[in-house]
């Protein structure tokens, strides 16, 4: 693992990823070889669901785009495959020069693929038209902390933050608010078309894009002047070809047509896949959270309904809680495509911990109706208890509803519950969450970068959370200022230790699945490494 250099004085910043990287799985050659010499192999084909909504950085906050960001666009700051500590890519150095100063150095004589120099006046035009441009399909909100970005030279970035010794920092400059742009190709105001894009060739990633077809068939080739800390290309050139059905994609694994399918096989796809011996299967850890939100003013007993009672609800969250059985989620709707969580932040992730195991069920991760019918006699609730729930299919994919269908059984299974079970397209399930429509409804996340962080900010910090539950607690709000402003890893693991623990004391969401990340290829394809920062290195993998 290589040392951080986002310090202060003698203070060492950010989290280990030891646990990441210690699960992460590498498909290799027989010999060990885990590469080539960069001229290995023909073109290399991989097949997806996702799709691209835009190639602009401003425009686009989705993992379709950014698969193809990650390798088009440089980056300050990068993950190297296997790890989530994020380290200088194109920069030189960076660190803190001052509390609420992040200064980064570029490496010199930097370019683009097409001939312009990339410089620190585009490192600062591209955070400014992320905040100026701040379109509502884009990530300008993961640049809440940035007060201004400056360039006193050709080869210096200072990134101004609202609050000291950010530790999110670093890990923002890896995500998709973060591809540095060419000033000389991209409008200051305006998010620009894919095709205007293509046609400018303003890249200085891995790879460039040698045609496109929207959502139909990407075609990359190596961009030989790319420094960073990613390999070369160890496949000069990649095709990805975009699905609309996953059956499609299935068939076309499984028969040779393509070389690898990442995002999205169902769970069944995979397991059928595994019978397949002309394939191999690559899974590794993942950031993914599958999660139930509670609308605290429209649940059960929540401040607007006709019986408002924060301690009813609370106990109604509670039991719902004691009542889920994770494992058989897990098992029975996903294959093991996804495993139990008992936190509001994944395994993996520095500083996690697992209040909910042992705060509900019964305290081993298990179910126990008992407890959550204790749970609701003590608060006076009369059962069954309604429980409006809402879901979606077109977005967290076909099995949320075996998925749901298993949960409402659960519930209903322990006599507490009357599950009215409900499901809605993802264009409109949007607005309907956010205009109190649904009481309990489905979300899921995918990590922005690898930071215990960013699976709590975003949710709990209030005002500003993106889950408008109308949840908003002071404490759980210092103690998530306070831990993004710690320096010592140490004092940091144990603040956010509490902070799960006063989150899971509230519960006004409730984690149950984390996702594992799978890769189907064929067996002549190796390089493959899953990390829980969802970024697959196109450049490591060799046919």
């Amino acid at each position: 693992m290589s040392s951080r250099t986002w310090r202060i004085a003698a203070a060492t910043v950010a989290a280990s990823a030891m646990t990441i990287s210690a699960c992460t799985t590498s498909s290799t050659s027989g010999d060990g070889d885990s590469g080539g010499d960069g001229d290995s192999g023909g073109t290399l084909t991989i097949g997806t669901t996702d799709k691209v909504v835009s190639l602009d950085p401003a425009g686009a906050y989705d993992n379709g785009s950014s698969a193809v960001m990650q390798q088009v666009y440089p980056f300050l700051m990068n993950s190297a495959p296997g790890e989530a500590v994020p380290e200088p890519d194109i920069a030189a150095s960076a660190e803190f020069t001052s509390p609420k100063e992040f200064t980064v150095k570029l490496k010199e004589g930097l370019t683009f693929a097409n001939g312009h120099d990339l410089t620190s006046s585009d490192v600062k035009f591209t955070f400014d038209r992320q905040t100026e441009i701040a379109d509502p399909e884009g990530p300008s909100s993961l640049l809440g902390n940035l007060n201004k970005t400056t360039a006193p030279d050709d080869q210096t970035v200072v990134f101004h933050l609202k609050g000291a010794y950010d530790q999110t920092w670093p890990g923002v400059l890896t995500s998709v608010v973060a591809p540095i742009v060419d000033e000389e190709v991209f409008s200051p105001t305006e998010v620009m078309s894919d095709n205007d894009i293509v046609d400018a060739n303003p890249f200085a990633g891995p790879y460039q894009i040698d045609s496109y077809d929207k959502n139909s068939l990407v075609s990359y080739k190596a961009f030989d002047d790319y420094d960073g800390i990613l390999p070369a290309a160890k496949t000069k050139t990649v095709n990805v070809k975009y699905y609309s059905d996953a059956n499609n994609l299935k068939l076309d694994i499984g028969n040779g047509n393509i070389d690898m399918a990442y995002r999205t096989l169902g769970p069944t796809d995979i397991e059928d896949l595994s019978k397949n011996d002309d394939v191999k299967i690559h899974k590794g850890p993942g950031g993914e959270l599958r999660y139930m939100v509670y609308n605290f003013n429209t649940m059960p007993f929540g401040k607007k309904t006709e019986d408002p009672d924060p301690q009813k609800a609370l106990a109604v969250r509670q039991a719902m809680a004691d009542s889920l059985d994770r494992e058989a989620l897990a098992k029975q709707v996903y294959k093991g495509t996804f495993e139990p969580v008992y936190s509001f932040v994944p395994e993996g992730f520095e500083g996690q911990t697992q209040p909910l195991k042992k705060m509900y069920g019964d305290g081993e991760g298990g179910p126990d109706a008992e407890r959550a019918a204790e749970r609701l006699k003590d608060a006076g609730v009369e059962t069954p208890v309604t429980i409006h729930l809402q879901y979606n299919t077109d977005h967290y994919g076909s099995s949320s509803g075996e998925e749901y269908a298993m949960i409402k059984s659960q519930l209903e299974g322990t006599d507490l519950f009357k599950v009215d079970l409900q499901s809605t397209e993802w264009v409109q399930y949007g607005k309907d969450r956010t205009n109190d429509e649904y009481p309990v409804y489905q979300l899921g996340w995918y990590p922005d970068y690898s930071d215990a962080d960013n699976f709590l900010t975003p949710f709990f910090l209030n005002p500003g959370s993106f889950l408008a539950q109308h949840f908003n607690d002071q404490e759980i709000n210092s103690l998530i200022k306070e831990q993004r402003s710690e320096p010592d890893e140490a004092k940091r693991n144990k603040l956010l230790g509490e902070l799960q623990t006063k989150v899971a004391e509230q519960l006004p969401t409730l984690p149950f699945l984390q996702g594992a990340q799978v890769a189907v290829a064929g067996k002549d394809v190796k390089g493959i490494i899953l990390d829980p920062s969802f970024k697959l290195h196109m450049s490591t993998i060799e046919k």
